[in-house]
């Protein structure tokens, strides 16, 4: 029998087999499906064509209101409104909503509800950020959702895997925006288009857990099926006090196979930022000149973690945005709001001349709080820069880490953190 990847154990236990092998259909078991207030009516819909009286189990679905919320206008109040009838009517414990919501791919970890070797799916592209914890996870359509929300069971084809190897240590001021930034930039947009993403090498264990998420998260944008990361002291140190249920951590097979093997010395990576229109178009930050940004966005469910605020406002203490620059802060959780306010974070935005919005994704998938205008440019700490992505086509969107985020607000263009961390 053939040595297997992390991804490929956990699938093979889960469609109750001794092995799988890249290419092959299966069908696997579900631990957890999460679904959101845009995607959700969708599978509502099949669900009620389907005639189903119940769900599969009402302990593993999580329903997030994190996309439009508050709600922007009529749509998206009836898109709320559909999910909070369904998970009243089945019984759903896990609904998460305005005032105790969070941006999905943050809260779920924050809650405790993902754990490593299980497979998890979610209606967001963006669910692969659960790899972190040395989960199989993925996102998935609406109909393939509503197929779960009845079965528990997905299908799945088995992907191949690409070894990641990390080694060394980041330098000051570069996270894992910049990893992801860089890799995505090697690999090209569909460079792993349905693969998967193994994270390997003793520089894992130099990167912090939010740094992990946001490398698991962008994954998918150079058309990975998932990235996963092997669990070490560090995940162990997170899940501890979170999880209370049972899971089971898998390492991979000494003569797994994979396609290639992509090397990355972390010690390398500079402060990176993506060029209009794709995530996969990054170059060195100090290779960006001149580009007059009219807002910045803090926040996403790729930094808008507590470690990111911190960053942020450790360059903007002290300090005032640029007069024609609108800067937003968006904690991704109630949770970091309440611990950014306990530490002085928010004050420090204020001050500096920041709007700070509530808990969700806002503006990064063209939603609401900070929609762009014709011809207008902005930097963000989201993960997708897609043409028309943030607003009017004519805008455009530049992404980078936090620290980069901030120097850019200061100054009004694009700016690398080494301006004032020298």
């Amino acid at each position: 029998m053939k040595g297997m990847t992390i991804t490929q154990k956990i699938l093979a236990e889960h469609a109750g087999t001794p092995s799988v092998t890249p290419g092959q259909l299966i069908q696997v078991k579900l631990d957890l499906l999460m679904a959101n207030d845009t995607g959700f009516p969708i599978s509502l819909k099949e669900y009620r064509k389907s005639g189903a009286k119940r769900v599969f189990n009402r302990d593993k679905i999580v329903l997030v209101m994190d996309h439009c919320t508050p709600s922007k206008d009529v749509a998206a109040a009836e898109n709320c409104r559909l999910a909070r009838e369904f998970a009243l009517e089945m019984g759903i414990s896990r609904f998460f909503d305005v005032g105790q919501v969070g941006i999905e791919h943050v809260l779920l970890p924050e809650q405790g509800l993902a754990a490593p070797g299980e497979v998890i799916i979610g209606g967001d592209s963006h669910t692969c950020t659960y790899g972190a914890l040395g989960a199989f996870s993925t996102g998935m359509g609406s109909t393939d959702i509503a197929a779960a929300l009845i079965t528990g069971k997905t299908w799945l084809k088995v992907p191949s895997s690409i070894q990641i190897h990390l080694s060394g240590s980041l330098p000051p001021h570069v996270g894992g925006k910049d990893v992801i930034l860089t890799l995505l930039a090697q690999i090209g947009a569909s460079g792993a288009r349905y693969q998967s993403l193994e994270y390997t090498g003793e520089g894992i264990a130099a990167l912090t857990m939010d740094d992990r998420f946001t490398i698991a998260n962008m994954s998918i944008e150079c058309g990975a099926k998932n990235g996963i990361f092997p669990v070490d002291s560090v995940t162990e140190q997170y899940l501890a006090g979170r999880v209370n249920h049972t899971y089971r951590a898998f390492t991979p097979d000494e003569s797994a196979e994979y396609q290639r093997v992509i090397r990355l010395d972390l010690s390398s990576v500079v402060p990176m930022v993506s060029c209009p229109h794709l995530p996969a178009n990054a170059k060195p930050v100090s290779e960006v000149q001149n580009v007059k940004i009219d807002q910045v966005v803090i926040g996403s469910c790729t930094n808008g973690r507590l470690s990111d605020l911190a960053a942020a406002a450790a360059i903007l203490k002290g300090r005032r945005i640029a007069k024609h620059v609108r800067a937003l802060v968006i904690p991704a959780t109630q949770q970091i709001y309440r611990d950014a306010m306990r530490l002085g974070y928010l004050e420090t935005f204020l001050a500096a001349g920041c709007a700070i919005c509530a808990p969700g994704c806002g503006p990064c998938a063209g939603g609401h709080m900070g929609l762009l205008g014709k011809g207008e440019a902005a930097l963000s700490t989201s993960n997708r820069n897609f043409l028309g992505r943030m607003g009017h086509i004519e805008s455009s969107v530049y992404l980078a880490g936090p620290e980069t985020a901030a120097a850019t607000a200061v100054f009004g263009e694009i700016t690398g953190p080494d301006q004032f961390c020298r």
